[in-house]
Formats: structure tokens, sequence, C-alpha cells
């Protein structure tokens, strides 16, 4: 009759494994928690001009022509698309949405303020650039500190694609 031996397995080493484990599991869940917190940060970004500018309906709207710009934000008249919106002599919009003096832009008014947002297709992709900015900063994290290499390629891809959009229909 031959001898089992029996392998045992030395205590020391399994409570090595399970903090190994337990290191490996903290480390994913920061992770994750970086990349989502990043994300978080981009949508509540954009969402303050976003709103303004793919939510029109019961906002003042209309067009702005430009004719002045300074280091950060163009002036122009603002003239409401219906007759219950109220002319104003002067209304600012961010300069990165402009090219040119003389252009004329459609946009909303924000309540309560002299500030306009641009409305349209560039107006909404130009309001959601700092989502686009914060997928490509947690495809990193994703792909560095998640090592999802497939996932992070997807979503730095909508990004860029977010951004290269925005850019194109300025």
């Amino acid at each position: 009759m031959a001898k089992t031996t029996s392998i045992r397995r030395n205590p020391v080493r399994r409570a090595s494994e399970s903090a190994y484990g337990l290191l490996l599991v903290g480390k994913n869940v920061a992770m994750a928690s970086v990349a989502l917190l990043l994300l978080a940060a981009g949508v509540w970004t954009s969402w303050g001009t976003a709103q303004h500018s793919m939510l029109t309906k019961g906002r003042e709207r209309g067009t702005v022509t430009i004719t002045r710009c300074g280091s950060d934000t163009c002036t122009g008249p603002f003239v409401p698309a219906d007759a219950a919106g109220t002319d104003r002599p002067m209304v600012s919009i961010d300069k990165s949405v402009t090219h040119k003096t003389g252009e004329r832009l459609l946009v909303a008014v924000k309540p309560g303020t002299n500030e306009v947002v641009r409305t349209g297709w560039g107006g909404a992709l130009y309001a959601w650039v700092p989502f686009g900015g914060a997928l490509l900063l947690a495809a990193l994290v994703v792909a560095g500190g998640l090592r999802m290499r497939r996932t992070a390629w997807a979503i730095g891809l909508l990004g860029a694609a977010l951004l290269v959009a925005s850019f194109a229909t300025l």
C-alpha cells in the first residue's frame, strides 16, 4: 500500500496572500473612485453652461452681433427672437465661441445676467468640452490604475471625439 502524504500550507503564507488580495482590492477601489470623481467633476463643470445651451425652452433666446472683443469675452447687442423678449444693448459671451467681430450667433440668455451662451450644435458641444477632458483623464486612470486597456481606449476615444467635434463646429 502506497503511503500518501498531505501537503501542508504555511499559515504565514496564507495570511500574506490574503493581505495582498486586500491591498489589490483597495487599490482598484481607489482608482475606480478617482476615475468616477474625474467624470463627475467633468459633468458638473459642463452642466453649468450646457443647461442654458441645450435646454432653451422657456429661456430668452435671440441673436447677438459681436461688436467688440476683450481678452476673455466678446460683447455686442442682443436682439430677442420673439416679441416677449427685451432688447439688450450689451451682452457678453465667452471669446472662445466666436471667431471675429461682426459675427451673428444664436444665443440664449443666462437668467438674471447679461451673459449669453451659444445654442445649437456648436454651443452644446462646446459646453461639454470639460467633460471631454475629464474622459481623457479618466482613460489614463482606467488604463494605468485599473489595467483595463480596452475600456480605457473606448473612454479616451469618446473624449477625443467630443473635443474634436466641438472644435469642428465652432
